[in-house]
């Protein structure tokens, strides 16, 4: 790993994808500005409602060409990347087809985070493991994101200039194995873009977050929806950077916001020689 600038991004998105694409650029200028290398924008940042997501018939362009008319989200995301010149980790976007080509079942759309180098070329992308299938006490009373969401599959991981960024998607935070397998597999950053909602945002957000670092000896970048999206929807934001000792570097509060930090591979050297817990696991 190398020195690196990260920036979260965190949003208020909307039912208007045009508005949301265009805070969310205004938010990456301002990160590219102080440096940013890698920016990771929250889930569903081009569209937020009572349901939290929505399904596209846009298909995937597996080499990242996809053109303005048919794949407006994708190519605002490729053209800002290489316009900045930053790596852009795209916190979920709704694909109806999955890696392979073949079309999602019925009318599901797969939740997936794209990675687009500082050309603005495709270098990843993660489909959601993990659905958002629970009931919360909040103004919506429960969430169904199998609904309108196919689960992917496969754990992924991307090379960047700096270091080896594992990927995830909101709730994937509360399922450990998935960060060890990515902790084992090289990772050396972890991203977690959300939508936490306010309630369990305000319980369980940086907890998890902070033991996902310590426990995999990883750098964690999480970037989170934060404030009042309709009458039934408000997520708890308080957007985050992590140092692999469980260190916060960064945190915001709640509205729109740029956080970042400085990762220094000093500090992950020195974690995993003090602390070695992947060498020393037993099970």
């Amino acid at each position: 790993m190398k020195d690196v600038c990260v920036a979260a991004i965190q949003m208020v998105s909307s039912e208007s994808v045009s508005d949301n694409l265009a805070s969310a650029h205004s938010l990456l200028v301002e990160a590219a500005s102080r440096g940013t290398k890698i920016a990771l924008l929250p889930e569903n940042f081009a569209h937020m409602s009572d349901k939290g997501s929505f399904s596209v018939a846009e298909p995937f362009a597996a080499e990242g060409e996809a053109s303005p008319g048919d794949h407006p989200i994708q190519h605002a995301l490729q053209t800002w990347a290489a316009e900045l010149g930053i790596w852009l980790v795209a916190g979920s976007v709704p694909l109806c087809e999955r890696w392979d080509g073949t079309r999602t079942e019925g009318r599901r759309s797969r939740s997936a985070c794209l990675v687009y180098d500082d050309r603005g070329k495709l270098r990843g992308r993660y489909d959601k493991i993990h659905l958002f299938d629970v009931e919360v006490e909040d103004a919506a009373g429960s969430y169904r994101e199998s609904a309108s969401i196919e689960p992917g599959e496969e754990p992924l991981i991307t090379t960047t200039p700096w270091g080896e960024l594992g990927l995830s998607v909101c709730f994937d935070l509360r399922f450990p194995e998935l960060y060890r397998q990515l902790a084992i597999a090289g990772a050396e950053m972890l991203v977690v873009p959300s939508a936490f909602t306010y309630t369990t945002g305000q319980a369980h957000w940086l907890t998890l977050l902070r033991a996902r670092a310590i426990e995999n000896g990883c750098f964690v970048i999480g970037a989170n929806q934060g404030g009042q999206h309709s009458e039934k929807r408000r997520t708890w934001g308080h957007s985050v950077i992590i140092d692999p000792w469980g260190e916060v570097l960064a945190e915001a509060g709640e509205g729109e916001a740029v956080i970042t930090a400085n990762l220094q591979v000093e500090k992950l050297e020195k974690v995993r020689r003090q602390m070695p817990l992947l060498s020393m696991r037993r099970l």
